[in-house]
């Protein structure tokens, strides 16, 4: 047994040795002892740990161990805005955006230009305090993210400790390889579970568990590319910084001079023909002004800096079979036609459906259910069809009457085109109303029930300007809602603290909010506990929806219709960047699954809603109509006569609500 003094020298060395083999393994990809070996240190250093505790330190290797589990994510705001970019998809864009800045730095004279490969991952902003990692935070909407520290230590690559004074701040991506993606889809397929839909989704998923230990159990990376504190004259020398600092960089970055603009456009040409051998998935390509005070001085329109673009390579192709070409009924009352595929891979991803955008496109392309069409990804992103190859068309195909079906796939709406416009529209009813109304079940009670978002009160932010969508909603200052004629200080509180309470909702409730045509309280319970994220769900397949017994094809084209909506998808990808995500749904046997129960009347302890919910968190199902199938009949004060009767007729038992409260415990 070592004394104390031989603790600290032993210590000492021990955890020097083991941050060299994290960083010659995790970042340099090299290795300078064997797995084994390395283990077998960090249980020695664990175990004079375990012998001495008063000698552990914040920065030891034993303390990325995942700790406890969360409540939830404490928001913190960034001290310097986390702001996207702006795309670019060609040449042409590339040195218009050049010129642009040509124009606004004084002089007209740019230098250099710095790029690096665009990663696809969550992004992350590390803190250290006089060299100690002590907060990790989220883009969350760029202002304001979310504390992830717990899960951020568990990353090996990321450096608990850094040799550097005062404060720092690193920021990056935090991503899954693709060789580490594919074991752990080998696993999910061999286990018989729901496949991950792509690496990023799994990263972000990862670090916005409650628990550590789901991020701890996962392969994840951190790959660097800024230095907000210090700052660096150049981002050449905050890169070199990073490095020194013994964090990992894609190492893809290079400076061109702006007076070999050639060489910047080769340059793009190799990293488009390479970067599928790269071990990261990438869309991309970021160009910045090398310069951080010009960058820095060009400021910010909207969202993006001046001072930097994002040049998206070219999309790959793939061919596929259409099978059918549904339509969706967006939040603006818009008719957006979408094509449902045989499923195809393109650009690392399985494309199943794209929007068609509308009658006009669904004409100009000519495609019919049948058809065999080349389909892409615009920006690595969005799947488009690109055309149809007529040589292949069956002979029963027929040209797809985007009138004839709207009448039969929607026969109680009737549909308007507006002179000068492209879209149907549902007829009388405006964006206001469509959204309003969305609104409004998106807070009822068998969707987020959100105390305090009625009608009137939706009405009143609406008419002062405060909310043009559902993500408006988390974006409401209390100040602001207080200055409202309804509102006072403390009802506006509670109205910000009841939004912010549904940012991360049961799964089930979550999917009954988004309102999708046919999908109520109990479908949205059937789908979470099918599929378990919103992630799977969103990427099933008309197959994967079609084995689940209560779903029949018209529902399962209306959920695939609705997540291929580009409003619905661009509305989505903006709450998971305000942080309001639903909560995954535990995959376990529920004990009262296979039952189903019909509530009717009154009862004494819980509002009718609130007692299905109860029923359906237990695995039940919740119907309006009794049958031979139902379980057992609540029965409440002044209960539905028609229900009794015919309950009592096909000898279905009632159920008291004492019984009722002693079944859901």
């Amino acid at each position: 047994m070592l004394n104390k003094q031989e603790a600290v020298e032993r210590l000492e060395k021990l955890r020097k040795l083991i941050d060299d083999y994290r960083y010659n393994y995790h970042v340099l990809d090299k290795s300078i002892m064997s797995e084994a070996a390395a283990d077998s240190l960090k249980h020695e250093l664990a175990m004079i740990e375990e012998e001495y505790p008063e000698l552990i330190t914040p920065d030891s290797p034993t303390q990325r161990v995942a700790g406890r589990a969360l409540d939830k994510f404490v928001k913190v705001p960034h001290e310097k805005r986390m702001i996207s970019l702006m795309d670019v998809f060609s040449r042409e864009e590339v040195e218009e955006w050049i010129r642009r800045n040509e124009k606004l730095v004084p002089g007209g004279t740019i230098e250099e230009f710095f790029t690096d490969i665009k990663m696809d991952g969550l992004a992350c902003a590390l803190k250290y305090r006089d060299g100690i990692l002590v907060q990790a935070v989220t883009r969350g909407d760029g202002l304001v993210g979310e504390d992830v520290t717990q899960n951020v230590r568990t990353i090996e690559n990321i450096p608990l400790k850094i040799d550097e004074m005062g404060e720092v701040e690193v920021r990056g991506e935090i991503i899954i390889f693709k060789k580490d993606f594919e074991i752990i889809q080998e696993k999910q397929r061999k286990a018989g579970e729901a496949e991950f839909a792509n690496p990023r989704n799994l990263a972000a998923g990862s670090i916005r568990q409650l628990d550590p230990k789901v991020a701890a159990s996962r392969p994840l990376k951190f790959i660097a590319y800024d230095l907000v504190k210090p700052d660096k004259p150049t981002w050449r020398e905050a890169y070199e910084t990073l490095r020194r600092l013994k964090f990992r960089t894609s190492n893809e970055d290079r400076v061109f001079r702006a007076t070999e603009k050639s060489e910047l456009f080769e340059y793009i040409d190799r990293l488009d023909e390479y970067r599928k051998g790269l071990p990261f998935n990438t869309d991309g390509m970021v160009i910045k002004i090398n310069n951080r005070k010009i960058y820095d001085d060009l400021g910010i329109v909207g969202k993006t800096p001046r001072g930097a673009v994002a040049f998206k390579f070219p999309a790959e192709e793939a061919t596929t079979k259409v099978r059918d070409i549904v339509i969706s009924v967006g939040r603006t009352g818009a008719a957006t036609p979408v094509a449902l595929f045989d499923p195809v891979v393109v650009a690392g991803t399985t494309v199943k459906h794209a929007s068609l955008h509308n009658a006009d496109e669904i004409a100009r392309l000519d495609i019919r259910i049948g058809d065999t069409v080349i389909i892409y990804k615009a920006g690595d992103i969005i799947p488009q069809v690109k055309e149809v190859l007529l040589t292949l068309r069956p002979d029963e195909a027929r040209p797809y009457d985007f009138v004839a079906e709207l009448r039969r796939q929607y026969p109680e709406l009737t549909f308007e085109r507006p002179e000068g416009e492209v879209v149907y529209r549902v007829k009388g009813e405006d964006s206001e109303l469509v959204l309003k109304r969305a609104l409004e079940y998106y807070a009822s009670k068998p969707a987020l029930n959100i105390d305090g978002l009625g009608e009137k009160n939706i009405e009143a932010l609406m008419s002062a300007g405060l909310i043009k969508t559902i993500p408006d909603l988390y974006r409401l200052k209390v100040n602001d809602v207080a200055a409202l004629e309804r509102f006072g200080d403390l009802s506006a509180k509670k109205l910000v603290e009841a939004i912010a309470a549904s940012k991360n909702a049961p799964l089930a409730k979550f999917v009954t909010a988004l309102g999708i045509r046919h999908v109520g309280a109990q479908t949205a319970a059937v789908l979470a506990r099918k599929f378990g994220t919103l992630d799977n769900l969103m990427n099933a397949s008309e197959n994967d929806l079609l084995e689940i017994p209560d779903i029949g094809e018209v529902v399962a084209e209306s959920i695939l219709a609705w997540f291929s909506d580009d409003d619905n998808v661009a509305m989505l990808n903006e709450l998971r960047d305000l942080s309001v995500w639903p909560q995954d749904e535990i995959n376990i046997e529920l004990p009262l699954t296979g039952k189903s129960y019909i509530v009717t009347g009154t009862l004494a302890a819980m509002g009718r809603e609130e007692a299905e919910d109860r029923v359906r968190a237990l695995g039940a199902t919740v119907t309006s109509s009794v049958t031979r199938n139902t379980t057992a009949l609540i029965v409440g004060e002044k209960p539905g006569k028609s229900k009794t009767d015919k309950a009592d007729k096909l000898g279905i038992p009632r159920m008291t609500e004492v019984e009722f409260l002693k079944l859901i415990g």
